[in-house]
């Protein structure tokens, strides 16, 4: 669904993300991961349009996106879930989720139950502002804003962080949901060890270069990613 080939991403003079190659197959959980600055949200933003790499190739679906614009690729089906969730503060929970729904003619009903169905707890909360929500309820909002456009292939940035344990386990549940009802997932999460538990393939990422590649279980039984991830 997803291949990107030879990617060089640059910010001004600072070389980022240095051909870089790995592809995400349809139906897939696959996970990027590495320590913080290895470039893993960098990688997500080009992959998206918000920044273009420099040289390298993006493909979807068949097409070729490495210049396409983040707005013209949500109509594609490829929806992004940014570090830091970026729900609009100022707004209710609902709209919030219509903004979600903008790129179809109208809010189906029906996809806000979808999306309520995940989250009961945003049902609560649909005409609460949405910048009065606690850390766990923004992220489960953000992701939730995704879902709206109906997305083939969804990507997390860090939906973990900054959660209490028990929230960061109901986010991974709610991302193998996802994943079973045909959703393919591009996930960056420093939780190494949390990723790995659920991804079907994984890249570890160093200074802008994929350095190792396997399925989930083989990086977590590996002993080069347990000493620098997983503690061990």
């Amino acid at each position: 669904m997803l291949k990107v080939e030879d990617m060089h991403v640059y910010y001004g003079a600072i070389h980022a993300i240095k051909g870089v190659s790995f592809e995400v197959g349809e139906g897939e959980i696959v996970a990027l991961i590495g320590a913080n600055g290895a470039g893993k949200s960098t990688i997500l933003k080009t992959v998206s349009g918000l920044m273009h790499p420099r040289s390298g190739s993006i493909t979807f679906d068949g097409q070729d996106i490495a210049h396409t614009e983040a707005f013209q690729l949500l109509r594609t089906g490829l929806a992004h879930v940014p570090e830091g969730r970026r729900i609009f503060l100022q707004m209710t929970v609902q709209e919030n989720l219509e903004m979600g729904a903008y790129i179809n003619k109208e809010v189906s009903q029906k996809d806000l139950e979808m999306v309520f169905n995940y989250f009961p707890r945003l049902k609560e909360r649909r005409k609460q502002i949405a910048g009065t929500l606690s850390g766990g309820e923004q992220q489960m909002l953000a992701m939730s804003r995704a879902l709206m456009s109906h997305p083939k292939l969804m990507m997390l940035d860090e939906p973990s962080m900054g959660l209490a344990p028990i929230l960061v386990d109901q986010i991974f549940d709610i991302i193998k949901e996802l994943h079973k009802t045909g959703t393919t997932i591009l996930l960056v999460e420093q939780n190494a060890r949390k990723a790995l538990q659920i991804a079907d393939r994984a890249y570890v990422l160093e200074t802008g270069k994929i350095t190792l590649s396997g399925t989930g279980a083989e990086l977590a039984s590996s002993d080069a990613v347990k000493k620098a991830y997983l503690g061990g």
